[in-house]
């Protein structure tokens, strides 16, 4: 019987779409160690800034980055809690 919902399924989902790039992957370890602006991850990864800039915003919309307004940027922080409780549920569906 499973233990996931099709609304947790979706999620899940999402986040493993989300660690399928290998630009989105650096992004989230580059930013699970400090926030960040735009212009800090750009200069890291030596990729455009609209590269960048999209990636950010499919990490935002997943619910792996927060985005927080400071003066004029823009600083991205990792939500662990997120990255945290689609593990626990992989887990459980790789134990079963």
């Amino acid at each position: 019987m499973p233990f996931m919902t099709n609304t947790l399924i979706e999620e899940t989902v999402k986040i493993a779409k989300m660690l399928g790039d290998s630009n989105r992957l650096k992004i989230i370890e580059l930013l699970s160690k400090t926030s960040l602006c735009v212009h800090a991850i750009v200069r890291n990864l030596n990729i455009s800034q609209p590269a960048v800039s999209k990636h950010l915003k499919l990490l935002v919309d997943a619910g792996i980055l927060n985005s927080e307004k400071k003066g004029m940027h823009v600083h991205y922080t990792f939500v662990k809690d997120t990255f945290e409780k689609h593990r626990i549920n992989l887990e459980k569906i790789i134990k079963k």
